[in-house]
């Protein structure tokens, strides 16, 4: 058995508390800035992993609620916190890109583009954390299995700009018989704008000219959305 000398030293006892912590009642017991500790592993001068993980999470709150700030905020200002180099920003960075991607990975086990909510939580992780709009374009064969995908549309923190003519010349080339439309909020809220409710009117009613109809347009908040299907705001003819 180790000497106990390191047991009485408070400075050591707080670095690898969260280490203790985990063993004995799981990851799950853990707070936020307790899991930071043991990625980072250690602390500075004066200052444990555990008090480290407290000012990331201080710094990255202005860029997201809790740890969904890690994907928003840039290397560079990672290292402006006292304690966090090039490696532990990069390190950082790396767990929160993993984590995106294992949502997503779970997300897709359960996706159906007949299920507004599957294809919402199958998308969310890809464009919540997105500053401006994005408008994503879905193209389906005639029983709604995806043909491919295209982003159509790069906007501002307000708005972008979206082109019917581009929706279905898109849908042409692929060959689609069915097509979706997704976008982001970013601040947010999936509530429609008064842009949005007039450019699905009017891509429904081209959708229903052309037999390529507008099957659902998905509106991705922060763990939310909005289904012009769902909300009979798009009913299919026919």
């Amino acid at each position: 058995m180790k000497s106990g000398k390191y047991e009485n030293n408070e400075y050591y006892r707080q670095q690898n508390l969260p280490y203790e912590k985990f063993a004995a009642y799981g990851s799950e017991s853990l707070t936020d800035s307790e899991l930071l500790a043991i990625l980072l592993r250690t602390g500075t001068k004066g200052m444990s992993a555990r008090e480290l993980g407290e000012q990331v999470l201080t710094r990255t709150a202005g860029c997201g609620n809790g740890l969904l700030g890690l994907y928003r905020i840039s290397i560079k200002e990672l290292q402006k916190i006292e304690g966090i180099g090039s490696v532990k920003a990069v390190q950082l960075k790396a767990v929160a890109e993993l984590a995106r991607r294992m949502a997503r990975a779970k997300a897709k086990n359960g996706l159906s583009f007949h299920d507004p909510a599957s294809v919402a939580d199958y998308y969310m992780e890809r464009f919540r954390h997105e500053s401006v709009e994005h408008i994503l374009l879905l193209l389906f064969d005639s029983g709604l299995h995806l043909m491919g995908e295209e982003m159509i549309s790069k906007g501002t923190a307000n708005a972008a700009l979206l082109s019917p003519r581009e929706v279905f010349t898109q849908a042409f080339r692929c060959g689609a018989a069915n097509i979706m439309l997704l976008h982001n909020h970013p601040g947010g809220e999936p509530v429609p704008s008064e842009n949005d409710l007039l450019i699905t009117e009017r891509i429904g009613r081209t959708g229903e000219l052309m037999d390529i109809p507008l099957v659902d347009h998905i509106i991705l908040g922060d763990n939310n959305y909005f289904s012009f299907r769902e909300s009979k705001l798009l009913e299919r003819k026919g």
